[in-house]
């Protein structure tokens, strides 16, 4: 499938990170930018792309929008994540199932897990009179090998918070802003995550995609 070649996104979008400080609130946590467009011609996805400029990670469906799977790639091309739509009852459902490369009998093809890694089931949304429009609300709860995570936000404005089990906000997207305060388009989104230690960052790579699948921007 041919690949269309786009030039990074300019480098004001990527500042460098400062040198963490053991009072700084930032020690440890990583940016990345999310721009919501494929880098497949024709394709329907998102990039995410690291500090310093490099694509991290990239998602296509291969198919069209609004599509019932869709797949997260490193930034060579790599198959890492599967997301797979299943509906229960009323509640729409998505899957994350890992991948991992095989031995050399299978020339080092990547192979899915037969077991989903987590399950990400959308709140039921309750519409109350005269409630703000634009406060946070639950947006769905995520199983990760019996813990539970979960998800709140505002998705039209693709702002989300994902908070871990003991309850503490381990990722958090929102509109980009350069460093002078310009706030970009609506398809490019600021991802801060936490230390790696403390959660899988494509755990919640997956996660935010799956957000923009749930809200149908991707």
């Amino acid at each position: 499938m041919a690949i269309t070649k786009i030039q990074p996104l300019s480098a004001h979008l990527h500042p460098r990170a400062a040198t963490p400080t053991d009072d700084d609130p930032a020690a440890g946590k990583q940016m990345y930018t999310v721009w919501n467009k494929s880098l497949v011609l024709s394709g329907h996805g998102c990039t995410v792309y690291g500090e310093d400029g490099r694509v991290a990670y990239r998602v296509d469906n291969y198919a069209c929008s609004r599509s019932r799977e869709a797949y997260v790639m490193d930034g060579d091309g790599r198959t890492l994540l599967k997301l797979l739509k299943k509906n229960f009852a009323a509640f729409e459902t998505w899957k994350g199932y890992s991948y991992r490369t095989a031995g050399a009998s299978t020339a080092g093809m990547e192979q899915e897990s037969s077991k989903p890694w987590f399950s990400v089931r959308k709140a039921r949304r309750i519409l109350k009179k005269g409630g703000p429009q634009d406060s946070g609300r639950a947006v769905a709860t995520v199983c990760v090998g019996g813990e539970v995570y979960r998800i709140d936000g505002v998705p039209r404005k693709s702002e989300y918070r994902i908070s871990g089990p003991d309850g503490e906000v381990v990722a958090e997207t929102k509109r980009k802003q350069t460093e002078s305060g310009v706030v970009l388009g609506e398809d490019v989104l600021s991802l801060t995550v936490g230390p790696a230690a403390d959660t899988d960052r494509l755990l919640l790579v997956g996660l935010v995609v799956v957000c923009g699948l749930l809200s149908r921007s991707i």
